[in-house]
């Protein structure tokens, strides 16, 4: 976070203080609420900071395969989702002046054919990469123009994620990442960021940046054109020392939790140093071991009734490293 952004937040969450602490005091007066105190042990656990964006599968680099020559089809040796190497060959074709010859001796017999066939050989359709064929859009005997894709080949797929301009400087190169698919929601499929545009694109006057997301392994349901949730890694403790943000009070841009001593009903306001949060639980740096409780309160009526809101004095949730 930076220096003028977090001094807002934290201008913003003193205001907020304030005015949860007027309004609860005033309720205290007439008797409708009661605070209630309820505790929560402090432990260790991992801690990981990520960043969300949408996204579609897309291929890397697209390739249309368009015949030199109008005619027709005679023979198709792949189909869609077949992997072929550069240079292969897809599929044997006849020009418009072969197509005919063929079909004027196929009439004089067998033997006439045979010699037009041998002494004027088809056309191959080659791969011109390694790559997966991902649409074939002709069958044996079908004509065509030197204008229609007979074939569209992708040499591998990538998701194109949008990710916010106020988010972008969280995310690099080779970063870790994990892709959702909204077809497949049961799947994870790791990943890396292979690729971030240097233009921005503008829609609804929200600025985004492409982010292009490299599986490490691209399953066969895949497919060009599906809807996938990224998260990407930002950061990660395996070893954090963690709290609930509701225990977390902030004052004159200072941390503090309530812990109570044992035997004594008493609140004692402790200070600590924060680290990471994932917008639930915080990490501490300094103040607190593991074991010790701290404190959350919590609005009670005067029903006995608790509120499900968090500590009425503490509205605020830290924001370092993410969302």
């Amino acid at each position: 976070m930076t220096t003028s952004r977090k001094r807002k937040v934290l201008g913003f969450a003193a205001l907020a203080v304030a005015v949860g602490t007027v309004s609860v005091l005033a309720y205290r007066r007439q008797g409708k609420l009661e605070i209630a105190y309820r505790e929560e042990v402090v432990r260790r656990g991992a801690l990981e900071i990520t960043l969300q964006g949408t996204g579609t599968v897309q291929p890397e680099n697209r390739v249309e395969i368009k015949p030199p020559v109008a005619g027709r089809i005679e023979q198709v040796l792949v189909r869609e989702g077949e992997v072929v190497k550069r240079g292969q060959v897809l599929a044997w074709m006849s020009s418009t002046e072969r197509a005919a010859l063929l079909d004027a001796a196929r009439s004089q017999g067998p033997e006439e054919l045979k010699k037009w066939e041998d002494s004027y050989r088809p056309t191959p359709i080659l791969a011109p990469i390694r790559g997966t064929v991902i649409s074939r859009n002709v069958e044996s005997g079908q004509t065509f123009t030197n204008a229609d894709p007979v074939f569209v080949m992708s040499d591998r797929l990538t998701v194109k994620a949008q990710v916010d301009e106020t988010d972008i400087a969280q995310i690099r190169v080779k970063q870790n990442a994990r892709i959702v698919l909204d077809a497949y929601s049961g799947e994870v499929i790791p990943g890396r960021v292979d690729r971030i545009a240097f233009e921005a694109k503008t829609v609804n006057n929200v600025t985004t940046y492409v982010v292009d997301v490299l599986p490490e392994r691209t399953p066969e349901f895949m497919r060009s054109g599906m809807t996938a949730n990224v998260t990407f890694l930002v950061a990660s403790h395996v070893d954090a020392l963690l709290v609930p943000n509701e225990a977390l009070r902030v004052m004159d841009n200072r941390y503090s939790v309530l812990v109570r001593f044992a035997g004594k009903r008493e609140t004692v306001e402790k200070p600590v140093e924060i680290g990471l949060t994932d917008g639930k639980s915080t990490e501490v740096m300094q103040g607190l071991s593991e074991g010790e409780k701290v404190l959350i309160a919590e609005i009670q009526s005067g029903k006995g009734d608790r509120s499900k809101s968090a500590n009425p004095l503490t509205p605020f949730a830290p924001r370092r490293g993410g969302r």
